[in-house]
């Protein structure tokens, strides 16, 4: 294209600059749509970690409870066992008398 006034010449260059603008217009809206995903990642991100903490904790609870029974049932245990023998020792103790 051949351009013979100034204003030929302006005019080609305000496009350019208008294209020019318009990209980094369309750019800048990309960047925005990014940095919003990016927000949202964190916050799911956060929330992850707040309920692994919750879990954590709840787990640690479950444990401490798992602990506790099972010393309670190891106790028992030993009573029905120290009540079994006793028992076998008195019906024996009855029988040979």
């Amino acid at each position: 294209m051949a351009l013979n006034s100034p204003t030929d010449r302006v005019e080609d260059r305000l496009t350019r600059i208008e294209q020019k603008v318009d990209k980094l217009a369309d750019m800048m809206i990309a960047l925005a749509r990014a940095e919003e995903k990016i927000n949202a990642l964190q916050d799911d991100h956060d929330n992850m970690a707040e309920r692994m903490n919750k879990f954590d904790n709840k787990l640690d609870r479950i444990e401490k409870a798992v602990n506790d029974n099972t010393r309670t049932i190891s106790i028992i245990n030993r009573l029905f066992w120290i009540v079994v023998i006793a028992g076998a020792t008195v019906i024996a103790s009855q029988i040979l008398m």
